[in-house]
C-alpha cells in the first residue's frame, strides 16, 4: 500500500530531524569536546560543546511554534541550563550541576503528578491547540476518566527518566571523571532516544481516542452547517 504524498513529506522531515539530532546533539558536541580542549580548558570546551545543542533546540522551538506552557517550559529550562553551565567555574562542578539540576526538575515533574496537574497535558493542549482545536474544551477532555490516566503515565516516565539519568551521569562521572565526557554524551543521548520512544508510543496511543472525539465534533458542526 502506496504511502500517501503527506504521509510521504512527514517521514521525510523526521528523516532530517533524526539527523539533525545527532549531528547537534552527540557529532557536534563530540569533535568540540575533542578538540577544543586541546586548544582551551576542559572547562570552556565542555561550554561550547553545549552550544550547538543549545542553538538547534531554539532552532526547533521557533519553526514548531511551540507557546504556552510548552514553549515557557522550553525556554525556562534553556535560561536555566545554560546560567547553570556559566556559573559553574570547572568541567567537573559543571557536570556535577547538571546531575542536580536534572534531580531539581525530577521534583517538579513530581510535584505535577501529585498534585494531578501533569505537564505532559497541557503539552498535548498546545499541540492541539495549534491544530486549530479549542484549549479548554481540549483541556476538559483530557481530564476524562480513561485518558487522564495515560497523562499521568507519561509524566512517571519523566519522573523516571529523570532519575535514571541523573544515575546514569552520576556513575559515568565517578567511573571516567571529566575525561569520560565522551562516554557521558553518547550514552545520555542513547537513552534520551529510548525515553523519547516510549513518550511518543504513550501520545501516540492515546490520540486514537481523541482524534476519534474531533471527529465526531467535526462531523456535528458539518450537520449544523448543512442544516442552516
Amino acid at each position: 500500500m502506496r504511502k500517501s504524498k503527506s504521509e510521504q513529506k512527514v517521514n521525510l522531515v523526521n528523516r532530517k530531524l533524526i539527523i539533525l539530532d545527532i549531528v547537534c546533539f552527540v557529532v557536534l558536541p563530540l569533535v568540540i569536546w575533542n578538540y577544543g580542549r586541546v586548544f582551551f580548558s576542559d572547562y570552556i570546551a565542555m561550554l561550547l560543546s553545549t552550544v550547538p545543542g543549545f542553538m538547534y533546540t531554539i532552532y526547533r522551538f521557533r519553526v514548531e511554534r511551540q507557546f504556552h506552557i510548552t514553549g515557557l517550559f522550553i525556554i525556562t529550562s534553556l535560561f536555566i541550563g545554560t546560567t547553570v553551565d556559566l556559573l559553574s567555574g570547572s568541567a567537573e562542578r559543571m557536570l556535577w550541576n547538571q546531575i542536580y539540576l536534572g534531580l531539581f526538575y525530577v521534583v517538579v515533574h513530581f510535584i505535577a503528578l501529585v498534585i494531578r496537574r501533569p505537564f505532559a497535558l497541557y503539552f498535548a493542549v498546545d499541540f492541539v491547540y495549534l491544530q486549530g482545536h479549542p484549549r479548554e474544551e481540549t483541556k476538559r477532555l483530557f481530564y476524562q476518566k480513561g485518558i487522564f490516566m495515560w497523562f499521568q503515565m507519561i509524566q512517571l516516565l519523566f519522573v523516571i527518566r529523570g532519575l535514571f539519568m541523573a544515575g546514569l551521569n552520576t556513575w559515568l562521572l565517578k567511573t571516567y571523571g571529566v575525561d569520560g565526557y565522551n562516554q557521558m554524551i553518547i550514552y545520555r543521548q542513547i537513552a534520551g532516544w529510548f525515553f523519547g520512544l516510549l513518550v511518543a508510543g504513550m501520545y501516540i496511543y492515546i490520540n486514537v481516542p481523541v482524534r476519534k472525539y474531533f471527529q465526531k465534533q467535526d462531523a456535528k458542526t458539518r450537520e449544523k452547517a448543512e442544516q442552516i
